[in-house]
């Protein structure tokens, strides 16, 4: 019987790894230089050029050295409509709002999409110089360090994440609902302003749960993949699987996952009785 192999991907991780300090060196040397800029896609929804030079970057170089590949990024790059291939999802700065108040963590965050499946992915948390990743099967590592999920299974020994909104406000009363029971039942919730880092958090067992409603999937994709990596557990809110597209996220250990799964169903409408 001949042996299965699994895919590495670690040429691909080496290849990514290797333009961090080019385009930290970019991203600053923008700011320094007095070339910083910032525009408003929506209310509250910022662009700058650190952004753009971000992306054009990474794209470029990417597409010389993968050039079969096919590029999703935030700001020019749209989702594919096959994704029966392999496709980079790219958020060329993460907590765009935080860099331009000059406010960590913001972070750059690419992952890799292989036909049916994200098996890498890269947070670089850029004010810090922190480099988190993970592939396929391989397990998840912060410059090095391996990263596993919290063991802690009791909410009220729990520190949960999450984001607040900043252009849709129609679940804000249900937002505030859900925090002050979590205020009472956890150690306390935490907002750092991007959710990829946030995701980081939960793989490093640094907050136990993360939660969040209205994100892209170049927010997620990268640090969800690496929560996953760590042996923690991701689902939407109906507590499937559909949390890269879907636009709402949980992820932590097992028992936190279905804690916040199970107060967010109890009090955002739709979900009937839990």
């Amino acid at each position: 019987m001949k042996s299965l192999t699994k895919k590495s991907y670690e040429t691909e991780l080496n290849a990514i790894k290797a333009l961090l300090p080019e385009l930290d060196e970019i991203i600053h040397k923008i700011r320094a230089d007095n070339q910083f800029k910032i525009e408003r896609k929506a209310k509250n929804d910022l662009v700058t050029s650190a952004d753009l030079a971000s992306e054009a970057f990474i794209v470029n170089r990417l597409s010389e050295l993968f050039p079969d590949d096919v590029i999703w990024a935030e700001e020019n790059h749209a989702q594919p409509e096959e994704l029966d291939q392999r496709i980079w999802i790219i958020d060329p700065i993460d907590g765009t709002t935080n860099f331009s108040h000059g406010f960590a963590p913001y972070c750059v965050s690419i992952a890799l999409w292989d036909r049916t499946e994200l098996v890498l992915g890269l947070v670089y948390e850029l004010a810090h110089k922190q480099c988190f990743y993970a592939t396929k099967g391989q397990g998840a590592y912060l410059d090095g360090t391996v990263l596993s999920v919290s063991p802690c299974t009791q909410p009220e020994d729990s520190l949960i994440a999450t984001g607040f909104p900043y252009t849709e406000f129609s679940g804000v009363h249900s937002l505030l609902t859900l925090l002050e029971v979590l205020f009472q039942e956890t150690h306390g919730v935490r907002r750092a302003g991007a959710a990829s880092y946030d995701l980081c958090a939960v793989a490093a067992g640094w907050v136990e749960g993360f939660f969040e409603e209205g994100l892209k999937a170049w927010d997620v994709a990268a640090g969800g993949f690496i929560v996953q990596e760590a042996g923690g557990y991701i689902c939407d809110w109906e507590g499937g699987d559909q949390w890269l597209t879907g636009k709402q996220i949980i992820a932590g250990n097992k028992p936190i996952k279905k804690y916040l799964l199970e107060r967010i169903q109890g009090i955002y409408p739709g979900f009937g009785s839990t």
